[in-house]
């Protein structure tokens, strides 16, 4: 099969960790990686001529000869201050690979599984093999392929039938340094009937290099199940980052998902749920603050397959400097969806005259029984707020700070996990701080 250029870097390095890969994990695992990256090798990288991709260039990405990163060490406190995570279930991951040292699931519920995908491999594969790839469809996304030939470590976790966690999930994933080093984290995630739990998966730079973190973790709501879902982005400035969150709900399940940018020099986010079972409820948040050159792009698809779903969306971006924010969301209601109620909104503050963000909020409705909306605006911060405030004695940086700080915390105060907003809300002072 012919390979364009930009991939032969990719391929070359599958061949040459074949044999590393394929120790691990059993013969199907095996079989799907070659499938994967034969798929990859087709499809080659997305381009501007890709709709999907018409406002994200990947040239400086794909001109780099980007190597599996090595195994690296770093220190618990570095990964607690990054993430805020200072209590709860730990589950660290240092350049794609797991770091029990780091880590620690003790004293889980009756049934409720934790753990690395090797060791799942070895001691739960009737729990992980029915599931694993099988919801994040690899054979038109170039980047989803990728991952999946690289399969080799990830978070795995499992709650039984009506596992109730009083402690979130930490996975971390750390990139702990390596010029032009690349990682594949893999996460599994599946919540059984009545289930409840908080998860928070967070993506951090111990070092500020040039390395690129290619992430899907898939993750399965069913019936009945409630899970609260954040993702954390904090990665080198200099950084790639692209991850894909493919959700998977069966009947009256109830997903939030959180999504907060704040790192990377290119950062692809795609965020898709397939609301398969009557009774579902769906919730997309995402904030994004860039400055400098940074590019974000956010993605999101919501399929209401079925019948009395409701779906709610709001994404925000703060963007600085000559950064440049993508939002694309789709919200797509079957012809069996009757009774579809969602509502996708888009709001965006531009703090310089060189910002830009590109708005396409998508609806394609084929029931006739629905209610939908979805809109987008654009703005700077409001000149009446700022006098007022002035008014009251407050000078202009504080007062530009203040009406930034307050857009944002409109995401931010959505997360019900206490040490993490109180974090994330000190972080968004900060930054406002030192613009």
């Amino acid at each position: 099969m012919p390979v364009l250029e930009d991939q032969n870097t990719f391929v070359s390095e599958f061949e040459r960790s074949e044999r590393d890969l394929s120790a691990i994990g059993p013969v199907a695992l095996h079989r799907l990686r070659e499938a994967a990256i034969q798929r990859f090798a087709a499809l080659g990288f997305p381009t501007l001529e890709d709709e999907d991709w018409r406002f994200t260039p990947l040239t400086q990405l794909t001109q780099r000869a980007f190597k599996v990163a090595p195994k690296a060490a770093v220190d618990r406190a570095i990964i607690e201050h990054s993430t805020f995570a200072d209590d709860g279930l730990f589950l660290v991951f240092v350049n794609g690979r797991f770091a029990p040292e780091q880590s620690s699931v003790q004293n889980l519920p009756g049934g409720v599984v934790a753990t690395c995908l090797g060791e799942a491999f070895k001691n739960h594969r009737d729990k992980l093999e029915p599931h694993l790839a099988q919801y994040a469809e690899y054979q038109d996304q170039a980047f989803t392929a990728l991952n999946t030939a690289f399969i080799q470590d990830g978070p795995f976790v499992f709650l039984p039938k009506n596992a109730v966690l009083d402690r979130p999930i930490h996975l971390i994933h750390v990139s702990a340094g390596g010029e032009a080093t690349v990682s594949y984290p893999r996460a599994l995630l599946i919540a059984e009937t009545n289930t409840q739990a908080k998860i928070v998966e967070a993506f951090v730079g111990q070092h500020e290099d040039v390395y690129f973190t290619n992430a899907v973790t898939e993750m399965v709501a069913l019936e009945g199940a409630i899970i609260e879902y954040v993702k954390l982005q904090r990665e080198s400035p200099r950084a790639f980052h692209v991850h894909t969150l493919q959700l998977q709900m069966a009947k009256s399940s109830n997903v939030k998902s959180h999504t907060v940018n704040f790192g990377g020099r290119l950062v692809r986010n795609d965020v898709n749920a397939v609301l398969d079972g009557e009774g579902c409820e769906c919730t997309l948040n995402g904030l994004s603050i860039a400055t400098g050159e940074q590019h974000v792009d956010n993605h999101t698809r919501i399929d209401h397959a079925k019948p009395h779903c409701a779906s709610h969306e709001l994404y925000k971006s703060i963007l600085d400097g000559k950064a440049h924010g993508v939002f694309n969301g789709r919200i797509y209601v079957h012809p069996d969806a009757q009774r579809t109620d969602a509502k996708q909104t888009n709001q965006t503050l531009l703090l310089s005259e060189s910002a830009i963000i590109d708005a396409m909020p998508q609806l394609e409705i084929f029931a006739d029984d629905v209610k939908c909306t979805h809109g987008a605006t654009v703005g700077q911060l409001d000149a009446e707020s700022i006098f007022y405030l002035r008014s009251r004695g407050i000078d202009q940086d504080e007062a530009r700070a203040l009406l930034t700080y307050a857009f944002a915390n409109d995401i931010i105060g959505r997360i019900s996990i206490e040490t993490l907003r109180d974090g994330l809300e000190k972080l968004i002072i900060a930054t406002d701080e030192h613009r």
